[in-house]
């Protein structure tokens, strides 16, 4: 249990999850495990990882994992922490997305131990009497008691009547797949216990919840999402993956030690001891060996001590022809070329970066606005962002 419950928020109820677990040592019958995924987006970040890692320690105990993609719960939308009802996919954008989450799932998981399931398997085949009939196994004023369906009704929302269907078809997802535990992020909590109801009205075994803590994005406050621009991407390359990690603050660090890397909580405390920088460094080095390999992440980790720490010149610079509008008789516009190669923000925050002595030309700070002495081609280093650009004789 220890092994389990690290990174955990809630296991409800723990001692049923310690029976079943007895249970199947005696037996040798596995617990099947469900968590699902909406696929709302094409790619999964390190936010889905927490939940997958823990899905992947149930495998490593010898238990079977079901990926679920609700690829029918999808077209309704997951009103989960929205105020307002979040607009449903089209069946091409949920085919799509779906078709990719099927091949970055095994980067963690066991493909011998996983089950990759769509809840359209059953869904599909409901009829209306069946649907109504799922309905009447609970009350209205119960889907209102979850926090953000009773806070919209309150500030006088809409509610749709298809968003309260969706924990009810949740919850006979459990039904259909006779999960003994659904796994979940904290915000998926109400949903999850719906299902050990539901189950319970069809004759089943009520369902361990578990759920995990919601991870924080790059910016350390609001969680890790595609909207908020504050993701790292699990299929994003080595390089950008490995320097992401290390923009995070310390504090966040230690959150991100726990819950995306099997590292036990007495040996973060003595990572704790250690400085910061190196401990980090490590950080970044796991996370992208858990999606790349080790060869991959030791390079990424090269190029970050090189580049980032030691100053010097990346060997991938994307190199591009000099833009026409910087071009001027004999000289070149600074302020025209870093805006044409999108190295700052506007012709302001160019200007800004020059007089600041914040633009590199071929190693040298440029300070001028106007470059009259040039050779080809010109290396351009604004912070950490780099461009080659090519131009003509002089």
């Amino acid at each position: 249990m220890l092994y389990l419950g690290k990174g955990m928020a809630d296991i409800i109820r723990e001692e049923e999850l310690r029976e079943r677990l007895e249970r199947s040592g005696k037996t040798g019958r596995p617990l099947r495990v469900k968590a699902g995924f909406d696929p709302t987006a094409p790619d999964l970040h390190l936010g889905h990882t927490v939940l997958l890692r823990k899905m992947k320690h149930f495998q490593d105990l010898g238990h079977r994992v079901i990926f679920l993609i609700g690829d029918r719960t999808g077209l309704i939308g997951d009103p989960t922490g929205r105020n307002l009802t979040r607009p449903p996919m089209t069946r091409e954008q949920i085919d799509a997305n779906a078709e990719t989450y099927k091949t970055q799932v095994f980067k963690l998981l066991d493909p011998d131990k996983t089950e990759i399931r769509f809840n359209s398997e059953w869904l599909d085949r409901m009829k209306f009497e069946d649907l109504i009939r799922l309905a009447s196994r609970y009350t209205v004023a119960r889907l209102l008691e979850r926090d953000d369906f009773s806070k919209r009704y309150r500030e006088g929302t809409p509610i749709s009547v298809h968003e309260l269907l969706y924990p009810l078809a949740q919850a006979y997802d459990s039904v259909a797949l006779e999960c003994d535990v659904e796994m979940g992020g904290t915000d998926q909590r109400f949903n999850l216990l719906v299902g050990r109801e539901i189950q319970r009205d069809y004759g089943q075994a009520p369902q361990i919840v578990a759920t995990v803590p919601i991870l924080e994005g790059l910016d350390g406050v609001e969680k890790m999402s595609k909207s908020k621009g504050n993701t790292i991407g699990i299929t994003e390359a080595p390089k950008l993956m490995y320097r992401k990690v290390m923009q995070i603050s310390d504090e966040l660090m230690w959150r991100w030690w726990e819950l995306l890397t099997d590292v036990s909580l007495s040996g973060i405390e003595a990572l704790k001891q250690r400085e910061p920088m190196p401990v980090k460094m490590e950080l970044a080095l796991r996370i992208v060996r858990d999606f790349h390999g080790e060869a991959a992440a030791r390079q990424a980790q090269e190029d970050f001590d090189r580049e980032v720490r030691q100053g010097a010149v990346p060997e991938d610079i994307e190199e591009v022809d000099l833009p026409a509008e910087a071009a001027a008789p004999d000289a070149i516009r600074m302020v025209k070329l870093l805006m044409g190669l999108s190295l700052v923000d506007s012709r302001t925050d160019a200007e800004r970066k020059i007089k600041a002595g914040a633009v590199e030309v071929n190693g040298e700070r440029c300070t001028e606005l106007m470059l009259s002495r040039y050779s080809s081609p010109l290396t351009i280093r604004v912070g950490k962002r780099w461009k080659r650009v090519r131009v003509g004789p002089q």
